[in-house]
């Protein structure tokens, strides 16, 4: 069952940003997400909070400043998914323009899987660095960083991930989420955490005059790297607080007046996308994917080699293999949704037998490492339930990943499992929203039925009704072109969700598309409007109610509004 909730909106809050300028529709809009003045909305780069305001940021400048100038070898070693590729990017980009000597490592995940394990540590020593900096990962990188100080190499973590109970005994860490941290924006990407690290550095380089005009270096212009954070961010699908809006806003400005690195402008034209009208839909899911699709089906040191080199031919090949992977990705994640589908049954009749199936967790032999989060997703969309995908790893273990609801801390359900059951967790760790768990397959039936008993212990009842959040109804005269420009080029994401309206239409005429998506032709008044709901489950009768974002729909050159359906009831005539 779904519910239908519109946010509440603060009549003069309203009036008040539309006197501060604001168009009618957009006040309305801002002040049902809280905001209460447009200074609240103000996305230039000034307005970033301080790099010095994060804790240790002075410290791992330091600590790379030293290395930069003693010609040490720095070796990244990144994360496999989007985030981690820009923040490799990033950290490339930058201490390359320093002068650094600069190298990167990213582990393969079916053989090495998630963070600086020995093993990783271990083939990174082959590389002689004398300082390993992490990106996206290493929080909980205990041993690792212990065997990196049995070879003497130094270690800076940067991260943003929530440390465990005991922390890496690394040369430095920073991480907004650390305990002690007073950083007001605890909602960094990883790529934002590097990123803030090199405006660090760079302020640590001037007070050592590396720019001096003697020395011959010119100082960088860090902003060249924001279009590489603004996909980042959006792309791990972090919380979009007030800073992280303003990376993304200021990323999206650079990428719209084409000042683009090479191949991010490739991977635009692979997926067919105008860089000029970029949106942070396209970033979240155009392009965000085909940078995952590298790490979950092949090596993502592709899609980092896409993103850290400057010849645009070399771009636009890379970018149309990453284009082929997505392809590939997607017709292996139709094909285990497929699979889904049987122990979906299985797993929705067990929810309305047994109140304690509140968390899904499923296990199949045939299913790809790399595509499992995804459809633990489209599990966690279809049931509202948390929800884990597992598929079968090396040595009788089997990797998980995991998605959640709104009143569920992933991470922390996890934690409590450990805790009951010691030893059943080999590995885990996450976020709130998303989680990666590691078990041997003998464990998986005891996995699922304390996974499904936690979860039915934490989520309040009121949480298990899916809710979908609108902006109520959108009057006819703002169902436009206009409109649908108007709202694509504002920030939106994360935090801060994109306008869902609502609204009652007669329904003219309906038909499939591909057995799979419904495409309509709806009135509403004296307007009439074409919509398409995807993945469609149920169609409507004659009238309806239904949820939907308003978008431009362009065919054969011809632009016209359309409506994307997320949800549809029935009305009775």
């Amino acid at each position: 069952m779904t519910r239908l909730l519109s946010r509440p909106v603060s009549q003069r809050v309203q009036w008040q940003l539309e006197q501060q300028g604001l168009h009618p529709l957009l006040a309305r809009l801002y002040a049902a997400r809280g905001i209460r003045a447009r200074s609240e909305l103000d996305y230039d780069l000034a307005s970033l909070l301080a790099p010095a305001s994060l804790t240790h940021a002075a410290e791992a400048a330091v600590l790379l400043a030293d290395a930069i100038a003693a010609n040490a070898r720095i070796l990244i070693v990144a994360d496999y998914d989007c985030d981690g590729a820009t923040a490799c990017a990033v950290g490339m980009r930058a201490l390359r323009a320093f002068g650094a000597c600069v190298d990167y490592l990213v582990p393969n995940r079916f053989t090495y899987g998630y963070g600086l394990s020995p093993d990783i540590v271990d083939l990174a020593a082959t590389r002689q660095p004398n300082l390993i900096v992490t990106v996206d990962n290493g929080i909980a990188s205990v041993d690792g960083v212990a065997r990196a100080r049995q070879l003497g190499i130094a270690t800076l973590i940067t991260d943003h991930h929530l440390p465990g109970d005991e922390l890496p005994a690394a040369d430095c860490i920073v991480n907004p989420n650390l305990e002690h941290c007073d950083f007001p924006s605890k909602h960094l990407a990883g790529v934002g955490v590097i990123f803030y690290v090199m405006l660090a550095l760079r302020a640590e380089l001037r007070a050592r005059n590396w720019f001096a005009e003697s020395s011959g270096r010119r100082e960088p212009r860090l902003a060249t790297l924001l279009d590489l954070v603004a996909l980042g961010t959006v792309a791990d699908v972090v919380r979009l607080d007030h800073n992280n809006r303003v990376l993304v806003s200021q990323g999206l400005q650079r990428i719209r007046a084409g000042r683009l690195t090479p191949g991010l402008r490739a991977i635009f034209r692979a997926a067919g996308r105008n860089p000029a009208q970029a949106s942070a839909f396209d970033l979240g899911f155009m392009i965000g994917p085909r940078v995952n699709a590298a790490g979950r089906l092949a090596d993502m040191s592709l899609g980092i080699e896409c993103l850290v080199t400057d010849d645009e031919g070399r771009a636009l090949n890379i970018a149309q293999q990453l284009d082929a992977l997505n392809r590939q990705r997607r017709e292996i994640e139709s094909g285990m949704q497929e699979q889904a589908l049987i122990q979906l049954t299985a797993a929705t009749a067990a929810l309305d037998a047994s109140p304690a199936a509140a968390g899904v967790a499923l296990f199949d032999t045939d299913w790809h490492q790399g595509v499992v989060g995804i459809v633990a997703a489209r599990i966690k969309e279809k049931l509202h339930r948390p929800a884990f995908a597992f598929a079968r790893g090396e040595g009788g273990e089997i990797k998980g990943s995991g998605r959640s609801i709104a009143g569920l801390h992933l991470r922390d359900a996890l934690d409590l499992v450990a805790k009951r059951a010691p030893g059943l967790l080999l590995r885990f760790g996450g976020h709130a929203m998303a989680a990666g768990v590691t078990l041997r397959e003998i464990d998986f039936a005891r996995f699922q039925e304390l996974f499904a008993q936690v979860v039915d212990e934490l989520l309040a009842p009121a949480d298990r009704t899916r809710t979908l959040e609108t902006d109520g109804s959108l009057e006819s005269g703002y169902l436009s072109i206009a409109t649908a420009r108007l709202l694509e080029a504002e920030v939106w994401g994360q935090g801060f969700p994109a306008p869902l309206f609502e609204d009652e239409f007669v329904v003219e005429s309906q038909r499939i598309l591909k057995d799979k998506h419904l495409k309509l032709r709806l009135r509403k008044g004296a307007q009439r409007l074409d919509a398409i709901q995807f993945n469609f489950d149920q169609a409507p009768g004659a009238t309806m109610r239904a949820a939907y974002r308003l978008a431009i729909n362009d065919f054969n050159g011809v632009q016209t509004p359309q409506l994307m359906i997320e949800h549809i009831e029935s009305r009775s005539v």
